[in-house]
């Protein structure tokens, strides 16, 4: 059973695609089969971080029906045991893909036989990055210290708590659950989605706790990427402990990642970052948060063949 690392953060620019290849080449490297996918279908740019020119198929053609399975769009990469699924060539319209379309995209991805599959997800909190986020319990945040980079993660988390939420209780439940909450308590909105649990959970406490435990399954990562010497290197911590307090989501902080200015002659170049600058604070610091997300999902997977 594959891995799948999500990997998010709900604003443009804070280096989620760049995390993204760099932790693919290392899994790579180290011996593991792992695949790629871009789905920021707006403004996918994966390829660029990879060093790889545009591949002649994308996702739209699995979309769109012109290839009959998703495993006809991979591609290789110069690096072994790294594939790529690209959504540079997209049609416009993949933007506002159906939901069947989505849905037996994300049922494909699930079933490809990779050890990691790492999904490149677009910025924002549309249905589209929610529901690819959703795609497992292990999802990746990926924040820069500003402030607005902060707020937007922090509303992808709460939308994705509230599309849970939805999800465990179905449509017609939840409006109902939804309404006879707000009745009783005006701040019970899906604004404000720790306290519209606080009064499901009390109107109906048997579906409550089935959501309650839904959301205790969730293992969010994040990672604080740029982070420049006048920042706290605490901020991250700070904002796990923030979430868990709110939203009472276990998020587990991995580690700060370094500005460095070298990241943009990276992607100047098209060429992996960690392939030129090897050596710097940056490369460290990504394969730090490598390894201990590689240990944490390992002990799992020891953890669960145990019990079984």
């Amino acid at each position: 059973m594959s891995h799948i690392w999500p990997i998010g953060g709900g604003k443009g620019g804070t280096g989620k695609s760049f995390l993204t290849g760099n932790l693919g080449i290392l899994l790579a490297k180290h011996g593991y089969r792992t695949l790629l996918v871009d789905v920021d279908f707006g403004t996918a740019n994966l390829h660029t971080i990879l060093g790889i020119p545009h591949p002649e198929k994308s996702i739209s053609d699995f979309v769109n029906k012109k290839v009959g399975a998703l495993e006809e769009t991979i591609v290789t990469t110069a690096i072994s045991n790294l594939y790529f699924i690209s959504s540079a060539l997209n049609n416009v319209d993949i933007v506002n893909i159906a939901h069947e379309q989505k849905m037996k995209l994300l049922r494909s991805i699930t079933k490809l036989p990779y050890e990691y599959i790492l999904l490149d997800l677009g910025a924002g909190t549309s249905f589209n990055t929610i529901d690819f986020f959703m795609i497992s319990n292990s999802g990746i945040l990926v924040t820069t210290s500003e402030p607005t980079s902060i707020e937007n993660m922090y509303r992808l988390i709460r939308s994705v708590y509230i599309r849970k939420i939805r999800q465990e209780l179905k449509v017609h439940n939840f409006r109902f659950l939804a309404e006879e909450a707000k009745r009783r308590d005006s701040r019970a909105t899906e604004s404000n989605p720790e306290r519209l649990l606080y009064i499901i959970k009390d109107i109906d406490p048997e579906r409550g706790r089935i959501v309650e435990q839904s959301l205790r399954e969730f293992e969010f990562k994040l990672v604080l990427n740029q982070l420049r010497k006048q920042d706290d290197p605490n901020i991250g911590v700070l904002m796990c402990k923030i979430i868990e307090r709110h939203l009472g989501l276990k998020i587990h902080f991995i580690g700060n990642v370094s500005f460095d200015d070298q990241v943009h002659s990276s992607i100047c170049k098209k060429m992996p970052f960690l392939h030129i600058y090897p050596y710097t604070q940056t490369a460290s610091d990504i394969r730090r948060c490598y390894e201990i997300m590689v240990s944490s999902k390992e002990t799992q997977s020891f953890m669960h063949s145990v019990i079984e």
